[in-house]
């Protein structure tokens, strides 16, 4: 490796249910680093240990290090793009605070923080940010709940997990028992949320130093019932970047996306989406390791800013170097 270069690892893998969209994202990671700052290595997060994806090489997690002969390889930064736990929980960004390894995405406190559904919403409130009604119950208890005191339609999903696995929409009662086995597949706590009608969008945030870019923003039309696994990553929706939207709106949804990275003190590429009804756009999540996929919408939104991928992520890369 050369001294001059900047050696960066793309961590991926992991046991959660978005593991295949991870890989994409650190397929399409490792493709679009600038090769005259960067070189890189992909580490797969496997049930048996930390792998380097070429050699099958182990991690030594004692200092971060991989073997190369009788060397040892260290590393200035970590590309994370897992996603689902353990790195949108916070979990892994734990261990490379510790050993005061700089990574791309927001600390340990944020991640665990925005990965909690309600936690975050729950926090939030506090500054005004409009949302739906929602409550948590725990996947134990939801034999014992009253179908009959919710106004239908609903949403329930995990309350920690994400790219719309284990969600369902329910329109009536009778549906509700069904939707909340679902959820409990992919986690220990269900959410229910109330049903917002409106248009779906999403916007992308990143820091550069002092300014924090807030990208166009993307409509989301679904060809099913809402936004779903296949309308993320199947193609069964329209994404329409720039959304067509008034400059008002547009400068409400962005300023909104912009105080809730601050207030959350996010790092890293962080993607807000919303419902927009009568002229509020209502929080449905905070995305900390979105999708960086060619399917994905942060890329979309980057190219229309007028950012090349690896201007996108070399900035990712410096700023969170940075601090």
């Amino acid at each position: 490796m050369s001294g001059n270069l900047k050696h960066i690892v793309i961590l991926t893998g992991g046991p959660s249910a978005e593991r295949s969209i991870a890989l994409a994202s650190a397929k399409f990671v490792a493709q679009h680093l600038d090769p005259i700052k960067y070189t890189s290595k992909t580490i797969l997060l496997e049930p048996h240990g930390w792998i380097e994806q070429e050699t099958g090489q182990p991690v030594d997690l004692n200092d971060f290090s991989l073997k190369e002969g009788l060397d040892k390889v260290h590393f200035d930064f970590v590309f994370l793009i897992i996603h689902g736990t353990p790195a949108e929980d916070g979990k892994i960004q734990g261990y490379f605070e510790a050993r005061r390894i700089p990574h791309s995405t927001c600390d340990t406190l944020t991640s665990a923080l925005t990965f909690n559904k309600q936690w975050c919403k729950d926090f939030l409130k506090n500054f005004s940010v409009p949302m739906a009604w929602s409550t948590v119950i725990a996947s134990e208890d939801m034999e014992d709940i009253d179908v009959q005191v919710f106004q239908y339609p609903v949403f329930v999903k995990p309350n920690n997990n994400g790219s719309s696995y284990g969600v369902s929409r329910v329109n009536t009662s009778d549906q509700m028992r069904a939707a909340l086995q679902n959820a409990a597949q992919y986690d220990h706590e269900i959410i229910i949320e109330s049903f917002i009608e409106g248009r779906e969008f999403s916007c992308g945030v990143v820091r550069e130093g002092k300014q924090v870019h807030v990208f166009p923003i993307t409509e989301i039309i679904p060809k099913n019932e809402f936004f779903d696994y296949q309308a993320k990553y199947e193609g069964a929706s329209q994404e329409v970047t720039p959304a067509h939207l008034d400059a008002q709106l547009t400068i409400m949804c962005q300023e909104q996306s912009r105080r809730i990275y601050q207030v959350l003190k996010c790092r890293g590429l962080v993607r807000c989406d919303y419902i927009l009804k009568d002229g509020t756009f209502y929080l449905l999540e905070v995305n900390t390791i979105p999708g960086l996929s060619p399917a994905s919408i942060v890329p979309q939104q980057a190219r229309a800013y007028g950012w090349s991928m690896e201007h996108m992520l070399d900035v990712v890369i410096q700023d969170c170097m940075a601090h």
